[in-house]
């Protein structure tokens, strides 16, 4: 086991030092000279490397990068990347597999964004095509905040989709080499990551104990129309709450986006607890001999977060109160 990081040696928790046969430092991750080096002094000391992974959205195209110029075969190499980042793309995989998703468009202008709109109608979400989370996203409802979109979107490009009403749930997994579920896990957001962002609302989710036969299909068929193999998979969907017209009745699930890699913040933990599992060790089996070892759990629970974020001191509330908790549950 072989680390790379920006972080000096001495600063590593022991744990991680006990883990590692040896660590490379580089002082900037994002130069893409200095990760290519280290790798290349790994290989030539200890042989091919059959493993590159870092399990963050934000380096997937670099590890892509590293995949490729070092022939590792385990993961996502360049010429697919596109597929596992890009909004757009990805709803030529979710066609491909036969998944019902929004339908979607890419900016180019004014014109061609209210010719799509024409279509499916108001209100659309407009979001950074290549973003992650919810940050910088448009609800747009009107031509005015279609007008107000333009005048005041970044310049980065722009995918915009029609609205759909549900709630936002997760199907998480990890896939071994033939893209077959080694575990699997819902969570739900009462309140969307988009609300959560857009309206500045605190936090609040849950980690189900059981996943809905028919998410549990549908994520299996994204895995597979991805190729998602050998990794931690967030597959985010809507349960409609309204039904909505060629795609689903209340209580379908509709695809909203592809993330590959784990959930973020306490997610996994709460998978742990929800599940009486350990995910960390299950994915770390899967590296090492493509199956899992943890047993299955005798019982299952629900597994729910809650917090409020700071400088929310509400009227009546004690400022030193505990503002984040996990709560574990047999039932809602």
């Amino acid at each position: 086991m072989l680390g790379i990081g920006d972080a000096p040696y001495d600063s590593l928790e022991e744990s991680v030092k006990a883990s590692l046969t040896e660590y490379y430092y580089v002082r900037n991750m994002e130069n893409y000279d200095d990760m290519y080096r280290a790798v290349a002094f790994f290989a030539s000391k200890y042989g091919r490397i059959d493993w590159i992974e870092s399990n963050n959205e934000y380096w997937l195209e670099q590890d892509a990068r590293l995949r490729t110029d070092f022939n590792v075969n385990t993961g996502i190499k360049s010429d697919n990347i596109l597929f596992f980042k890009s909004k757009a793309a990805m709803k030529t995989k979710y066609e491909q597999g036969g998944i019902p998703t929004a339908r979607g468009h890419k900016i180019t202008g004014y014109a061609d964004t209210a010719e799509f709109i024409s279509k499916v109608g108001y209100p659309v979400i407009a979001k950074p095509e290549n973003g992650v989370g919810a940050a910088d996203t448009y609800t747009i409802k009107n031509a005015d905040d279609l007008k107000h979109f333009f005048e005041t979107k970044p310049e980065e490009a722009y995918v915009c989709e029609e609205f759909i009403t549900g709630d936002i749930c997760s199907y998480d997994a990890i896939a071994d080499a033939a893209g077959e579920p080694l575990f699997e896990s819902m969570t739900v957001w009462p309140p969307s990551i988009a609300d959560i962002v857009n309206q500045d609302l605190d936090l609040a989710y849950y980690t189900h104990r059981e996943v809905p036969e028919s998410l549990r299909t549908l994520g299996r068929k994204t895995i597979k129309a991805f190729g998602a193999f050998n990794r931690f998979v967030h597959l985010e969907f809507f349960r409609l709450t309204k039904p909505r017209k060629e795609l689903g009745e209340v209580g379908d699930f509709v695809a909203l986006e592809v993330n590959m890699r784990p959930a973020g913040g306490y997610t996994p933990d709460m998978m742990n607890y929800a599940h009486s599992v350990d995910v960390y060790q299950i994915w770390a089996d899967m590296v090492t001999t493509g199956k899992r070892i943890v047993p299955e759990p005798a019982k299952e629970y629900f597994c729910a977060y809650a917090s409020r974020k700071d400088g929310k001191n509400k009227p009546g509330c004690r400022k030193d109160i505990f503002r984040t908790g996990i709560l574990t549950a047999e039932s809602e």
